[in-house]
């Protein structure tokens, strides 16, 4: 982390977990752990505890999002959420480009842009998922992908509306399987990417970008990851169910 230069910020996407008395239940005990964090501290919760969260939320620290959001604002999409219904709501970060949403759901580099830009233009804060299969890395093209994810999701995005952006290096082969990318190999990538940043929007706008880490982040390497310079914070899976946990890696992030 630097945040002289930037933010650091820890995000909690809890997939497809809790009902609303559980999610109650896990946001009242997580208040008190992560009160006074010097971070940002987000929940992305399912869609049927929005509500619940954003009720329980009120007056804290802690700032709420959504899992996905659709690109257009209203039309035959059974099924589907909108950006604008989000902010509605009250939701502040949509989480959007997802590795389980590009491997089980269909989405594409190019509806990933598009979702980008609806959450933009709803005013909503955008947590951007980007990262390479395993046989990728192993094919030695990882920072092709990365590169070509980030640029084609960017496409259409302002310098100033990059201020509403968050990037999240996820390795596809780290998300769920207990690998964890090493703290060297995680700070390499997340460099790269803000090198395209940089060739995109210059030098002011690639350093005062967040770039997390979202591939197995947990209370044991939390704190490793974070030492390094280009990691600024993570988007954390597993271990956002558990208060305790979640709350060690926001305290690391916090130092």
């Amino acid at each position: 982390m630097n945040k002289n230069l930037r933010k650091a910020v820890i995000a909690g996407n809890w997939k497809m977990n809790k009902t609303r008395p559980e999610a109650k239940a896990l946001i009242e005990e997580l208040k008190p752990l992560v009160a006074g964090a010097d971070c940002g501290v987000v929940i992305c919760v399912p869609y049927t505890n929005l509500e619940t969260a954003l009720e329980a939320t009120k007056g804290t620290n802690i700032a709420v999002g959504a899992e996905n959001c659709h690109w257009a604002e209203s039309g035959a999409f059974t099924g589907e959420i909108s950006a604008a219904m989000l902010k509605e709501l009250g939701v502040q970060y949509v989480v959007i480009g997802h590795s389980e949403r590009r491997q089980y759901f269909g989405e594409t580099d190019v509806t990933v842009q598009k979702r980008v830009r609806a959450a933009l233009d709803a005013g909503l804060q955008v947590i951007l998922c980007i990262g390479e299969l395993l046989e990728q890395r192993e094919a030695g093209i990882t920072e092709e992908i990365v590169g070509m994810q980030t640029k084609v999701a960017l496409g259409g995005v302002t310098e100033a509306e990059l201020k509403n952006i968050i990037l999240a290096y996820e390795p596809v082969w780290a998300i769920g399987t207990g690998k964890t990318a090493t703290a060297q190999q995680a700070n390499e990538v997340n460099h790269y990417i803000r090198t395209v940043v940089e060739g995109l929007y210059g030098k002011a706008a690639a350093d005062a970008i967040t770039i997390q880490y979202g591939g197995s982040m947990n209370a044991k390497n939390a704190e490793e990851l974070l030492d390094q310079p280009d990691v600024d914070g993570g988007l954390i899976g597993g271990a956002s169910l558990k208060a305790p946990d979640f709350a060690a890696i926001v305290k690391a992030a916090s130092r």
